[in-house]
């Protein structure tokens, strides 16, 4: 049937809140454009007038479609070259989704997000579902065709896997940039014991380059390790200057709602990387230079006014 201009509207009114919860889902900008676009399809397809509960509707088949696609990503990512991390979102990005409650801000950051890839695709839509967006366990379990007990048990299993990650501290948009300052200014000293200092002892440094851009598949670990690898990351190089097409300008924000690191060559977003911040210190840089995973960054990025960078890189 024809969807009327009222149908088409209501749907739109549901998509940002559709795209925040697909984005939560798959940790992908791109993958969760395309799953609220097939369930608009979904929705043109349907009998809408049928429909008691819209929203519910929509959620539902939504989240269904995010569970297949999780399925057959876990395949790809088993061939993934390097370590694969979450497309970032930087500050402001509508696909956050809300962020009202410290639990809906954490969920959606990088280091959230992080975790959820090692949850089943299951567990990962109860704990979004709940977590971020407040549902109650009779229309999860509606969604997902279990129990209201089954989904229950799978949110007190999901959060204590999430939980069990290092406590994190929230940080306000000043906060961060000083803290990116802060780790510039002792990431270019030169020397390492500067770094160290701002590190945990456990602290751990992931890029994910896709294959496309050098990027070490193990992980680096402890702080002397970490702090070694960054303070070569930002030594001069032709060679890194050949792989971003320039020398990168440096600049402080926050992505995911931490603090983040973002390094732009002709307009275009090279990387970034962000820093899970711990009351002992900086716990993790997780850099994403990846160019698939920084489109939606590129776009986002020329739509506003930076100011000055930080610094120039390499």
């Amino acid at each position: 049937m024809a969807l009327t201009m009222s149908d088409v509207d209501r749907f739109e009114a549901s998509r940002p809140r559709l795209e925040a919860i697909a984005y939560r889902l798959l940790g992908s900008a791109g993958e969760a454009e395309d799953a609220v676009q097939e369930t608009f399809l979904r929705w043109q397809a349907a009998d809408v007038g049928r429909i008691e509960v819209p929203e519910a509707w929509l959620t539902k088949v939504l989240t269904n479609l995010c569970l297949n696609q999780l399925t057959s990503a876990r395949a790809r990512r088993e061939t993934y070259v390097g370590q694969w991390l979450p497309e970032p979102l930087l500050a402001g990005d509508p696909m956050l989704g809300p962020a009202d409650t410290a639990e809906q801000r954490e969920s959606v950051s990088y280091a959230v997000l992080a975790v959820l890839e090692r949850l089943s695709p299951g567990e990962r839509a109860v704990y979004v579902l709940r977590e971020a967006f407040d549902y109650p366990h009779r229309e999860i379990a509606e969604i997902l065709d279990i129990t209201e007990a089954a989904s229950q048990q799978i949110f007190h299993r999901a959060k204590k896997h999430v939980a069990a990650g290092k406590t994190r501290t929230e940080i306000d948009e000043a906060a961060a940039r000083r803290i990116v300052e802060e780790f510039l200014a002792a990431a270019t000293s030169g020397r390492t014991e500067p770094l160290v200092r701002l590190l945990t002892q456990d602290a751990i440094a992931i890029g994910d380059g896709g294959g496309k851009i050098p990027a070490r598949a193990k992980a680096f670990e402890g702080a002397l390790a970490v702090a070694t690898f960054m303070r070569g990351l930002f030594k001069p190089s032709k060679a890194k200057q050949a792989y971003v097409g320039g020398s990168p300008e440096v600049y402080a924000t926050t992505a995911n709602g931490e603090p983040a690191v973002v390094a732009v060559v002709g307009g275009r977003v090279v990387g970034v990387m962000c820093l899970e911040v711990t009351e002992g210190g900086i716990a993790a840089f997780r850099n994403q230079v990846n160019p698939d995973k920084l489109e939606r960054a590129t776009r986002r990025w020329a739509a506003a006014d930076h100011g000055a960078p930080l610094l120039t890189a390499f």
